[in-house]
């Protein structure tokens, strides 16, 4: 198993997560295919890529398992966001259409990051299940990415307490205010005002909230194929 180098990560961190994602820039693409081979020629090895597998284990005694469980996530939301951006619902705008693709691109690098600092110790890609979703209706649509961030948010949330590593911390804070980002703009446009409201976001407190791993995979599970077995939780 290929041991997680940080200086690696770091650099990595600095190809991908800053790499040119502004709609300026890959607009010009037809698709995510071509996000994937731009995001490669910024830094991602060609040599890790992994298929479909039947079960996955997410091991949380170490950050091997936290980031393993990270990547997982970003495997489901890039795919929820590629089949968006491929074919949007008529109901929307031109400009809901480019920001969706940018979202599209921002969980490709993630999960491309996640993929590349993990190395031969990635768990394998997921399958996914997207049959309760229409892709062709707005509502349906907005419904799952404010489900898809809300929990994605709330899963690094509740996950940084188990890295031990401060460079990983440091990346997933990185990763994390993206996805509240894109929570706020979605939750925005379900409901004008409602980017930073109860209970995602305490009223008394003003934090975000925090899940644990075991309420985020299952909420996660009817949504993937594959199995993810999880232990040392």
């Amino acid at each position: 198993m290929e041991n997680l180098n940080e200086q690696d990560v770091m650099q990595d961190e600095s190809s991908i997560l800053d790499a040119k994602l502004q709609r300026r820039s890959f607009l010009q693409y037809a698709g995510a295919g071509a996000a994937v081979v731009a995001l490669t020629a910024a830094g991602c090895r060609k040599d890790r890529i992994n298929t479909p597998m039947t079960g996955v284990t997410l091991d949380f005694k170490d950050d091997f398992g936290v980031l393993n469980y990270a990547y997982a996530l970003e495997q489901l939301e890039a795919a929820f966001y590629i089949q968006v951006a491929s074919a949007p619902p008529s109901g929307f705008s031109a400009a809901e259409k480019a920001y969706f693709q940018d979202i599209q691109y921002h969980e490709i690098a993630h999960r491309e990051f996640f993929k590349n600092a993990l190395g031969t110790a990635a768990i394998g890609s997921l399958s996914v299940d997207f049959s309760s979703i229409n892709f062709t209706d707005r509502t349906s649509v907005l419904g799952a990415a404010m489900a898809f961030e809300d929990l994605g948010v709330g899963a690094y949330n509740g996950a940084g307490v188990r890295l031990k590593s401060t460079t990983y911390l440091l990346a997933a804070g990185k990763i994390v205010s993206v996805e509240a980002r894109h929570a706020a703009y979605i939750r925005d446009l379900i409901s004008n005002g409602t980017f930073a409201t109860a209970p995602q976001v305490s009223s008394s407190t003003g934090l975000d909230m925090a899940l644990t791993p075991d309420v985020v995979l299952a909420a996660a599970g009817k949504y993937i194929k594959t199995k993810i077995n999880v232990i040392n939780l």
